[in-house]
């Protein structure tokens, strides 16, 4: 028998895990970790990124428009932690936590290089339904390291150690 679940926050575990990475205006970077990310179109691609107002992030993705979604390996662990509980409002996080990265080709961001998959999102929407501000992206780009990918382009998810 079924019975009512008390902790009605967390109704959904969202996996894989996943790290927003944006810019200022400043040309200033960061990242944070995110839990609510999901498709919502297959025609043109988009995803959705949800960030409460209180983080740092939410007013750089407002005003630049964009952002990269990356994935990162189970290996990647200790820089995830880091990114999950620091703020950039106090500290570069990207030079303490020697976060290495480049620019996306689309959009003004930056790719977490060990990160297996990235994709490049201009935000061409945005609502706030509750406690999170749900940024619909149009995916730009996808970038995804080599050895992860079929002869056909297709992303061989499974292979990859995702946390």
């Amino acid at each position: 028998m079924k019975k009512l679940a008390s902790n009605t926050v967390l109704c959904v575990q969202p996996l894989p895990q996943t790290i927003v990475s944006c810019r200022d205006k400043d040309g200033k970077n960061n990242a944070l970790v995110v839990g609510f990310v999901a498709n919502v179109s297959l025609d043109p691609v988009m995803v959705m990124v949800g960030i409460t107002p209180t983080r740092y992030s939410h007013h750089i993705v407002k005003e630049s428009g964009c952002f990269v979604i990356n994935f990162p390996k189970k290996s990647y662990k200790k820089e995830y932690g880091y990114l999950g509980s620091a703020s950039g409002r106090d500290e570069d996080k990207f030079a303490k936590a020697d976060i290495k990265w480049e620019d996306a080709t689309y959009v003004d961001a930056p790719i977490l290089t060990d990160c297996p998959v990235s994709i490049e999102c201009s935000v061409v929407d945005s609502t706030m339904p509750g406690t999170h501000e749900l940024f619909i992206g149009k995916v730009e780009a996808i970038h995804v390291d080599e050895e992860y990918l079929d002869a056909n382009g297709n992303i061989l998810w499974d292979k990859m150690d995702l946390m």
